[in-house]
């Protein structure tokens, strides 16, 4: 079955390359690496490479902005197609960073969830920052971030994210805002306040976490007791045999999307690649690789319930989970983690 799904997604990829006269050609695609940009070379750029014939180079980087504009603004851009996180895929499409995506191209925007449809981004997947604990250290684990803050219940150290970004959606929830409103709260000075208060009440039982990678090796270690995480990480381990559990209850949903820096020279088969990555049959199979959701819903209907049920999007994982508001962090997002930083330096 693994096989027909191979030879679909280089099927697809053939087809939309019909008739174009590509020779050995090159594209630099850019990406986080770790487990997703495992999965992505073989759900994406392998079958890409097979069926055009173009040699994929392979960045990895850390989200580093900075170094798009820099390109940009040289006009010595060297990056064709880049993985970005959805405050820098709004913010680089307004500073004119990147180009304007031709979604006749790419696909029916019906067929994509509605997040996924942007000016300047194509969105590649849905993933989740949930809570997540070792089973076999804790065999009955926290359930809601009002758990994830009781140091009675839970004694010794949990890791977060060192960064103001989800960190304070979760104090509020586990302070009982409903994940519904907790935006709404968060915007005034009086929410951001009371988040801030709920963080110093944990921070003697904090140890922070700035890699993805980080949070299923300090579980495994036995470093915390419990941690936010990405859920492809935690998902990864799993993979590997590691007896890892997530609590998906008030997780923070968010997508990922392919950008195009403003100004490369292969800015037609950039998008060629974004089209062929973002067909069913190729995010069907990143979905089998790793638990992030697709963002082309027409991909869902080849992936059996076991895969489902382990994906961000499936009902019973996201029916308390909250959208990663853009529009808000893009507003106050400076602000807040200016403060974070200060709070957390004292």
């Amino acid at each position: 079955m693994k096989n027909a799904t191979v030879s679909l997604v280089v099927a697809a990829a053939a087809s939309l390359l019909a008739g174009s006269a590509l020779a050995q050609s090159q594209l630099t695609v850019v990406n986080f690496g770790g487990a997703n940009g495992n999965a992505q070379k073989k759900a994406y750029v392998e079958p890409f490479e097979k069926a055009t014939g173009t040699k994929i180079v392979g960045v990895e980087y850390n989200g580093e902005q900075a170094k798009i504009k820099a390109m940009v603004e040289t006009k010595k851009v060297t990056w064709d197609v880049v993985e970005v996180e959805s405050p820098d895929a709004a913010r680089g499409c307004d500073e004119g960073l990147f180009e304007k995506i031709d979604w006749a191209k790419v696909g029916n925007k019906a067929d994509f969830q509605p997040a996924a449809v942007q000016e300047c981004g194509v969105g590649i997947f849905i993933w989740s920052t949930v809570m997540a604990y070792n089973g076999d250290k804790l065999k009955d684990g926290p359930k809601t971030w009002a758990d994830f803050w009781d140091t009675r219940k839970f004694a010794r150290k949990r890791a977060m994210r060192k960064g103001a970004r989800y960190n304070l959606e979760f104090a509020l929830m586990a302070d009982g805002v409903p994940s519904k409103d907790v935006y709404k709260v968060l915007a005034t000075p009086a929410g951001a306040e009371r988040a801030f208060k709920k963080m110093t009440e944990l921070k003697p039982s904090i140890q922070w976490w700035e890699a993805g990678a980080q949070p299923p090796q300090f579980l495994v270690a036995g470093d915390v007791v419990m941690t936010t995480a990405y859920n492809g990480r935690i998902d990864a381990a799993q993979r590997e045999g590691k007896n890892l559990q997530i609590s998906w209850t008030g997780g923070i949903y968010d997508l990922d999307y392919w950008v195009i820096p403003k100004g490369t020279p292969n800015k037609d088969l950039a998008m060629k690649f974004i089209a062929s990555a973002s067909q069913p049959a190729a995010q069907a199979e990143y979905a089998k690789l790793i638990s992030y959701g697709p963002t082309n819903n027409k991909a869902l209907g080849s992936l059996d319930a076991k895969t489902l049920a382990l994906l961000p999007t499936s009902p019973a994982n996201s029916k308390d989970a909250l959208k990663f508001d853009i529009t808000f962090w893009a507003d106050q997002g400076e602000a807040l983690e200016k403060r974070f930083a200060a709070w957390a330096a004292q």
